[in-house]
């Protein structure tokens, strides 16, 4: 449920089995990411789980509601005689994007970044159905465009890339974005609330669904996952990383 390709690793030794969770989506809000295989339950023993958002303030609204949203930020920037610049990680989220925001409802032209586009070919190789869009090129004249929506790598905002767009209003779309400070700190006009990681009420479906009586929490906030899981019962723990604060850098791993 996270990105095309993410896996699960089980393991059984001496009738005991644990599972390693890799990155996976499970919304409270019961969405689907329906650019990768859904996120499968496996029963097991001990549970290392992800917990990128684990704490209760990321719980993610609708789908379909915060796609509204962004067609709506969408129809006013082409109102005002603008672009949109929409950002998001070329892996998983763009083609989320895409599949979300490139429909009969459009307002506008969608293209895309050319590392969005060369992602998206490996996704229709893979048999994932995206909608056709336009890639950007030296060549795209967007004085000739109207009210276009372009999906680029975060990597782009204030680059000269980005300034070729001519008048334009940016995005960026991350579970980050349900961090005042996190928009902020980013400098975009709007920040949209979109996540390919589980929210807090996805992790405990998630490991509810395992049946596990340990847990294992790594890469994120797992202090309170662990506390709150301890207090449920569950011999819980956390196991620390090398990873660091991804909510503001530049590195592609698809929040």
């Amino acid at each position: 449920g996270h990105v095309l390709g993410s896996a699960q690793v089980r393991l059984e030794h001496g009738g005991d089995v644990w599972v390693v969770s890799g990155d996976y989506f499970v919304s409270g809000a019961g969405d689907a990411n329906t650019t990768c295989a859904p996120f499968e339950p496996v029963r097991c023993d001990v549970f290392i789980t992800e917990s990128t958002f684990g704490l209760p303030i990321y719980r993610w609204a609708p789908q379909t509601e915060v796609l509204e949203d962004m067609r709506a930020w969408w129809a006013d920037c082409a109102a005002q005689g603008k672009h949109a610049l929409l950002m998001g990680y070329s892996l998983g989220k763009a083609q989320r994007l895409v599949a979300g925001l490139a429909t009969d409802e459009a307002p506008g032209p969608v293209l895309v970044h050319g590392a969005v586009a060369r992602l998206n070919e490996a996704y229709r190789a893979a048999g994932v159905a995206l909608p056709d869009v336009e890639t950007v090129t030296p060549e795209t004249n967007f004085k000739k465009l109207r009210g276009a929506l372009v999906i680029a790598p975060p990597a782009v905002q204030d680059s000269r890339w980005a300034k070729a767009l001519g008048p334009h209003s940016d995005a960026f779309a991350s579970g980050w974005m349900r961090l005042r400070g996190a928009r902020r700190r980013r400098s975009v006009d709007r920040g949209f609330v979109f996540s390919d990681h589980a929210d807090w009420p996805g992790l405990l479906s998630a490991i509810r669904a395992t049946g596990a009586e340990r847990v294992i929490v790594t890469h994120g906030d797992e202090g309170a996952l662990v506390r709150y899981l301890t207090e449920l019962g569950l011999q819980a723990e956390a196991f620390a990383t090398e990873y660091g604060d991804e909510a503001l850098t530049g590195v592609e791993v698809g929040a």
